[in-house]
């Protein structure tokens, strides 16, 4: 057909006889000039720009402005497009009408589609580089447009063609559109005054981008890279090469910092509590949520439902589609009309196009999908927003509770974590699932509406089979939560008892009872082990539902519909119902979850509800002028690093000038010289019962006042009733008000007036009081960091403070000295050296006054005399400093310049020394007994003193070494692969990163078993393949019956030969065959999945216990118990509930994506060439966001958990905090920590968006392709059957394409479990094997040991510990080893046993090489009593002998000899007596004791003492000594003796020196030589 632009049909097209406006053609042409100029213009200045922008580094966004109208500017030029796109649609099936090609008809609109496209590309151009002046171009093409389609639009109104023709309608859009674009321009020049005015507006970018650190985009990019997360690329795509750290994700927008939201909620609960406060009610915490951000989820549901109802346009058109085609192929055609005047399309017309209906499916999907990824995004976003206000809210709450509120159990700290870890989490998931509430019911409702209309009264069925299976969901998710609930408990009894057996690893090997406790473990495994099953049971009960509820109610409505219609089913009605009903079924999978999150949300709105409301400190004591601080003044102040709040913007005067704490005047004392004084005071612990009564005391300034008094008399409360921490029932505190200048800090000596931050500093110093608590309290941080305290660092002061505390020598066995990580996530510290730690922080504060509770508990005597003299008297009083000191040592009365004596929670005297001397007589003499009673104790402990640090230092340096040992191993393996890596290119490197680990997925498969492997691979691909063929069947069925009723029609009017009858009930019965055998396919699969998942667990969870618990003590004591328990806990978890539901999507949704793929391609071949671009985009999407999604999935693990512990550490530390008055600095690190978490799980869930929106128009160009090339497949004769199958497959491939990623990135990620787990898997184990034919059953009898030429290492890789040692020791003899640290004595006693590598010569006993023992029967053959007395929970009965092989006669006897009988019997339950998680319920020495019955019931003639007595007092020593020397009188027994006062007795002793046994006699003999090392020894120990 001939190309002409007015047709070459009709000779009149070209005449303008009636005037040139009234020619149809010439319009078009007259609108085609805007268009042609806009292009004419932009083309250039767009080239010239990027050409000058790719010569330029690439802008920096704080130049993105946005001009105003920037959003609405966006949605008109999208609008056009659409309009525009009608517009060339409607022309082109028009001109098909025609005789000839009518151009005019779609050029000009195609034109302007391309120019719309121009006009947005150049304005986003025009406003990154901020040149408003070019904007003219665009004003004066709108202008065109506008002009030339009015004309158009009067003529055709003229020419009689109205609203009933669609190309009128189109027409007016387009004028009202151009027209608004019009005054959008317009607007920016009214703003901007860029043209026509004298002086154009200045405008500076948005705050947040002036902050080079905000790096979060979203709420700046236009609106098109807002929709498709285009500025997410630069991240995504660079992960590949470098990982994504913090740096790179940056800071939060203002707008969601915590603060900010905070603020909002805040304002809004308070709104509440005045509401509630008239009402008597509680505030309602779900208005205030309302309040503070309703606004975004009221858009979210917008955009929700917007998606919802254009998810619906995909069953709409793919029935469209089938009835036009079969319509074409029904004998009845109408003739094509060839018309030879202007034909108008009516819309009608137009939608029975299916290329139209093919774009219109297209058009619609790609809008569904974005709207519905906008609306998952706000919901998020405001989830994070409401979780970051409620944890601020909650911390803010926090440092005002009541002190009593927490002790006295009211809130607990398990309480507090649970509100921060998981309430606020509950409640930010219903956020993310609330737009679902009101979006689920709409979408049902027009589901079955759209059903019935087209399938009538059998639709019903069908949504019923739906309905009624509903509930059966909401019981299984109920079930699902109990079973979960369940397993929990089990897994955490399990992980204490490996917890145990970690930590008594040294003690189970050394007794052979590692199986014992094995066994133990495995037997709560079992029953975890069940819970799980039932667990899994469930979770495939629920997979199953998700599959079989569809099929189910497309077999009951299909068959309904063919035994009760009239009409027979056609393909057009069937596909159309089939993708209504997979649309159905996914908001009634949802409304169980939604409704479970909604119940639990409920509950934590209730606890929260609680808290908010619990009792908060008391005002009345006058000193906390600043408790009610709220997060608003997180000021900078001396010493807090601010990050969150930026400091150009101006919403910071708002926020300090909001809420500021009334600071109130300090009250004039009486006397100057008295600090604090109480008068008449009466305080409590929140009953009403006053614990402290009739207080009148006052503390003198600038001196030290001791309170003492017996243990619970109340002088830790009197401290802190001082501090305001305890409810006043009656009487006052005074504060004196302290001259100016000793307020400013030393090295500041100017006393005018200072600069407003020191203001807020001098208010603080007033009040602030340093304060060292009876319960040591140290901060997840460095020692300097525990130490300064938020002060400056001042090296000098902190100097002398770590030397008085004697800190230096424990800080020189720290891996980095004070820089070394302390605390719960760091390196534990002994109870003295963190007491030490606390008293240093409480000395190098600033503050005039210092509270010291009880500071000498944990201390040995030389310490606290050290910080005694050095600390209290002379660093503290040199700085005329009110020290308050409460302390149970009163040898130090002596120094005290006033004393305050406490019994029973009232004053028993005050005044100095001499006044109480001369006054109470009594007293005095009472406390001079006590002193003469404690200098006695003295002498006897300042050896146990020394050896108590001493031992403090060397566990700690033994912990250390381990660590490094390790550490150094692990260098070493880094360096290597650091090497490696230098070699390999950079390209191996990200190719590393993004490959899937299938070799850990395969030897997970296979831990499950290769019979169950085959079973599920077997069962997915069979049920899959039922699947396909229900769908095939119903397309050869409807197709036949619409053939047998169009033949039936056809031979009405012609005589025709019969055609094969249509067998209704050979189709029905062959559906409902396999539907049945498709529902109990799905049900076996789930299960195949979940049952292979579980046998992994078992196994590997097996393999792993066992691996432990056989590995040599070496690898305890390389590897951090932490990391070993971490693979029994999140890594075992991972392995038990994470992997088979991730597995079960996986590869669910992998094998429909095939399976759609594969109906599509045999339904259409030609779909497979389209098909190899979509392949390589997705291959490319999927890899780069795997990589990304990883990293930043780690980020948000790493960032959350240093929030969790600053919420705990706050808690446990109030008092101290409140003390300090540093309530603002821990406010504003948690406000940090908050936004650093919240912005990583920002960016994951853009990151997740981003994939999204990708695969989702991927997938809708599927169904372009699909479509298109279905429908010109059929007109050569395809089935419409075949063709509805193709779409509705299609349609479906769309929903779980990013399934396949999103499961692909999860089951990545929980590889990496079972990868650790491997790991471990490959440790090697201690040999037990060995010759048992030639010990006797009574071995040892005598007890005689030969050392001949020992070497022992404790690794291959280490040197030698013990070289060439020759001993030999008598039997029964008491032989004592002793040598300086270090020198090589504890490893003799491992020897024995076995336990380190013995590379170089033997041990020999009674005859007998132990190195051919097997180790069970060699370790259970000798008896030792360790340093540390380990016991484990459970019964004294299982502690003492865990092998149930001892009479009970025999344990009396060893406890009577262990002096433990009598305390026993006195227990309930005696034997059976239960002893606490690590013995905590029985002192030091008891547990010595019992660890000595335990080895004397062990009746082995060998007993081996390593250095036993060394955490001991004298009396418990002085029984043990006894025992040995009576009780183990006829065995060996060695002693490894850390004091060497200890072994003066031995008839034989060994002294070791740097691995070599230098001497060797009995202990006279060696004292007889005054130059032995063992005189030396014992000289340097007297």
């Amino acid at each position: 057909m001939p190309l002409s632009f007015c047709g070459n049909d009709n000779a009149s097209a070209y005449s303008v006889d009636d005037g040139v406006l009234d020619n149809g053609c010439f319009v078009d042409a007259l609108n085609l000039v805007p268009h042609v100029f806009l292009l004419f213009i932009t083309f250039p200045i767009l080239f010239i720009g990027w050409g000058s922008q790719s010569s330029k580094v690439q802008i920096h966004h704080n130049t993105w402005l946005h001009f105003p109208g920037h959003n609405m500017r966006w949605i008109l030029t999208f609008t056009l497009l659409f309009v525009h796109v009608c517009e060339t649609a409607e022309g082109i099936v028009s001109d098909g009408y025609m005789k000839s090609r009518h151009l005019h008809l779609f050029l000009p609109a195609f034109m302007g589609f391309i120019a719309a496209t121009t006009s947005v590309v150049y304005y986003h151009n025009i406003e990154t580089s901020n040149f408003p002046k070019l904007l003219l171009a665009l004003f004066i093409y709108w202008v065109l447009a506008f002009i030339t389609k009015t004309i158009k639009l009067v003529k055709y109104y003229e020419h009689n063609v109205g609203v009933q023709h669609l190309r009128f309608c189109i027409t007016a859009m387009l004028v009202i559109l151009y027209g608004l674009l019009m005054a959008v321009e317009i607007n920016v020049i009214r703003v901007r005054r860029y043209v026509f005015f004298a002086n154009p507006q200045k405008v500076k970018p948005p705050e947040d981008l002036q902050d080079l650190g905000v790096r979060f985009l979203q709420p700046f990019v236009n609106l098109l890279s807002k929709a498709t997360y285009w500025w997410m690329n630069p991240l995504i795509i660079g992960a590949h090469k470098r990982p994504i750290d913090l740096k790179k994700i940056g800071k939060l927008p203002i707008a969601m910092r915590a603060l900010t939201n905070y603020i909002r909620l805040k304002d809004a609960y308070e709104e509440q509590r005045m509401v509630a406060d008239q009402t008597d009610k509680s505030p309602s915490i779900w208005r205030s949520m309302y309040r503070a951000f309703g606004r975004p989820i009221l858009l979210s549901s917008t955009f929700r439902y917007l998606a919802d109802l254009l998810g619906f346009a995909g069953p709409l058109c793919i029935y469209c589609i089938l009835l036009r085609l079969d319509d074409r192929k029904s004998p009845q055609i109408s003739e094509q009309k060839n018309v030879t005047i202007l034909y108008f399309v009516s819309s009608h017309e137009l939608l029975e196009n299916t290329s139209v209906l093919a774009v219109l499916l297209f058009l619609a999907l790609i809008l569904q999908r974005t709207f519905l990824q906008a609306s998952y995004y706000v919901t998020i976003e405001t989830g994070i927003n409401l979780r970051g206000a409620l944890l601020a809210m909650i911390y803010n709450k926090m440092l005002r509770l009541s002190t009593s509120n927490m002790s006295m159990g009211d809130m607990t700290l398990g309480q507090i974590n649970n509100l921060v870890a998981i309430e606020t989490n509950q409640l930010m998931w219903f956020l993310f699932l609330c737009p679902n509430l009101w979006a689920m019911p709409v979408q049902i409702i027009m589901g079955v509406v759209l059903l019935h209309y087209l399938l009538g009264f059998s639709a019903l069925i069908g949504a019923c089979v739906i309905v009624l299976l509903a509930p059966i969901q909401y019981f299984i998710a109920t079930k699902l939560a109990d079973a979960q609930k369940s397993t929990l408990d089990y897994s955490t009894d399990r992980l204490k008892k490996t917890n145990e057996i970690l930590k008594g690893i040294k003690l189970l090997k050394l007794y052979a009872w590692e199986n014992i406790f094995c066994s133990s473990v495995e037997e709560t495994r079992v029953k975890e082990l069940t819970s799980l099953k039932t667990f899994a049971l469930y979770t495939s009960l629920s997979i199953f539902m998700n599959a079989a509820i569809p099929i189910a109610a497309v077999l009951a409505t299909f068959v309904t519909h063919a035994y009760t219609s009239t009409t027979e089913l056609s393909p057009a009605v069937a596909f159309a119902s089939l993708a209504l009903f997979h649309i159905l079924v996914t908001p009634l999978f949802l409304l169980s979850t939604v409704v479970r999150f909604a119940v639990k949300a409920i509950v934590s709105v209730q606890k929260l509800g609680e808290f908010l409301l619990s009792d908060e400190i008391g005002d009345d004591s006058w000193r906390n002028g600043e408790t009610s601080v709220s997060l608003e003044s997180c000021k900078k102040h001396p010493g807090a690093h601010t990050k969150a709040i930026n400091r150009k913007q101006p919403l910071r005067y708002q926020l300090d000038s909001f809420e500021q704490p009334s600071r109130r005047q300090p009250r004039p004392t009486e006397t100057e010289d008295i600090a604090v004084k109480v008068n008449n005071g009466f305080f409590s612990w929140g009953s009403n019962m006053a614990t402290l009564s009739d207080i009148n005391m006052h503390i003198p300034t600038g001196q030290l006042t001791m309170i003492v008094g017996q243990v619970g008399c109340g002088k830790s409360s009197l401290l802190l009733a001082m501090l305001g921490e305890m409810q006043t029932i009656g009487g006052k505190v005074h504060w004196s008000k302290l001259p100016e200048c000793e307020l400013i800090h030393e090295g500041n000596s100017s006393c005018h007036a200072p600069e407003p931050s020191f203001e807020a500093m001098q208010s603080k110093n007033r009040n602030s009081v340093a304060y060292a608590a009876q319960k040591s309290w140290l901060l997840n941080a460095t020692v300097e960091e525990n130490i300064t305290f938020g002060n400056p660092f001042n090296k000098q002061r902190y100097k002398a403070v770590i030397d008085t505390c004697s800190l230096q020598p424990d800080i020189d066995l720290l891996p980095f000295g004070d820089q070394t990580e302390i605390g719960e996530r760091g390196i534990n510290l002994s109870g003295g050296q963190r007491q030490r730690i606390c008293v240093a922080r409480a000395l190098y504060q600033n503050t005039n006054i210092v509270f010291l509770d009880d500071p000498f508990s944990a201390l040995d005597i030389h310490l606290s005399d050290h910080l005694m003299q050095e600390g209290i008297l002379k660093f503290l009083q040199d700085d005329k400093r009110t020290v308050v000191l409460v302390t149970h040592k009163l040898q130090y009365l002596i120094h005290a310049d006033w004393i305050i004596a406490m019994k029973d929670g009232t004053l028993l005297r005050e005044g100095t020394l001499k006044d109480i001397q001369n006054n109470d007589i009594e007293l005095y003499k009472h406390w001079k007994t006590l002193m003469n009673r404690q200098d006695q104790e003295l002498e006897k402990d300042t050896d146990v003193a020394d050896s108590q640090t001493a031992l403090e230092r060397k566990n700690l340096r033994r912990a250390l070494y381990s660590r490094e040992a390790k550490s150094q191993i692990d260098d070493e393996d880094e360096e290597e692969e650091e090497e490696e890596d230098d070699e390999d290119t950079m390209s191996m490197m990200t190719s590393r990163r993004s490959k899937i680990p299938w070799r850990v997925c395969w030897k997970y498969l296979t831990s499950g078993g290769f019979v169950l492997l085959f079973m599920m691979i077997f069962s997915k691909l069979l049920k899959h393949s039922v699947i396909v063929a229900i769908d095939y069947w119903l397309a050869t069925w409807t197709s036949s019956a619409q053939n047998s009723s169009m033949s039936a029609n056809s031979s009405v009017n012609s005589t025709l030969t019969d055609t094969a009858p249509f067998d209704l009930s050979y189709y029905t019965i062959g559906f409902s065959i396999l539907c049945s055998s498709g529902i109990v396919l799905c049900l076996i699969a789930s299960l195949t999945v979940e049952w292979m998942g579980l046998s992994a667990a078992r196994n590997l969870h097996h393999n792993l216990l066992n691996k432990i618990i056989l590995a040599p003590i070496r690898f305890f004591d390389i590897t951090p118990l932490g990391q070993i328990l971490n693979r029994f806990s999140a890594d075992t978890n991972i392995i038990d509930q994470h992997i088979p539901p991730t597995l079960e999507s996986l590869t669910r949704s992998t094998l429909l994506c095939l399976s759609a793929i594969g109906v599509i391609a045999f339904v259409t071949p030609f779909f497979l060439i389209a098909m190899l671009p979509l392949g390589i985009a997705f291959y490319f999407i999927q890899k780069y966001f795997r990589v990304a999604s990883k990293d930043l999935q780690d980020l948000d693990d790493s960032t959350q958990l240093p929030l969790l512990c600053h919420f705990s550490e706050t808690a446990e530390g109030l008092t101290t905090i409140r003390a300090f008055r540093h309530e603002t600095r821990f406010k504003q690190r948690m406000l940090e920590l908050i936004d650093t978490n919240n912005v990583a799980y920002l960016f994951l869930s853009a990151a997740n968006r981003w994939l999204e929106v990708r695969t989702d128009y991927l997938g809708a160009v599927i169904v372009l392709t699909a479509a298109v090339t279905s429908i010109c497949t059929s007109e050569n004769g395809l089935q419409s059957g075949l063709v509805g199958l193709g779409l509705t497959y299609a349609l479906t491939l769309t929903n779980y394409l990013n399934w396949v990623v999103r499961s692909l990135a999860d089951l990545e990620v929980q590889m990496g479990a079972v990868k650790k787990v491997n790991g471990f898997l490959s440790t090697e184990s201690e040999n037990y094997e060995g010759d048992l034919s030639q010990v006797p059953e009574d071995w040892p009898q005598q007890g005689e040991i030969k050392i001949q030429d020992l070497s022992v290492r404790y690794d291959s890789v280490l040197k030698p510990v013990l070289k060439h040692v020759n001993a030999y020791i008598n039997p029964g003899q008491k032989v004592g080893i002793c040598g300086r640290t270090g020198s090589g004595k504890s490893s003799l006693s491992l020897a024995f046993f076995r336990m380190v590598d013995m590379f170089e010569g033997k041990i020999i006993i009674d005859g007998i090489d132990i190195s051919k023992l097997p180790l069970p029967t060699l370790r259970s053959r000798l008896s030792i009593i360790l340093q540390d007395p380990v016991l484990f929970s459970g019964s004294i009965r299982f502690n003492l002998d865990p092998e149930r092989t001892c009479t009970d006669d025999r344990l009396w006897e060893a406890l009577e000899i262990a002096q433990l009988k009598n305390m026993v019997k006195s227990l309930p339950g005696g034997l059976d007596a239960v002893v606490t998680e690590g013995g905590e319920n029985f002192s030091v020495g008891q547990r010595q004791l019992f660890c000595l019955a335990r080895a004397f019931v062990r009746k082995s003639s060998i007993l081996i003492m390593d250095e036993a007595t060394a955490s001991i007092d004298m009396a418990t020593e002085n029984i043990l000594q006894k025992v040995v020397m009576t009780a183990f009188a006829d065995r060996t027994v060695v002693t490894i003796a850390h004091r060497v006062s200890s072994i003066l007795e031995a008839e034989q002793v060994l002294v070791f020196c740097e691995g070599i046994l230098v001497e060797c006699d009995s202990a006279s003999g060696l004292l007889s030589q005054d130059d032995s090392l063992f005189t030396l020894l014992v000289k340097t120990h007297k």
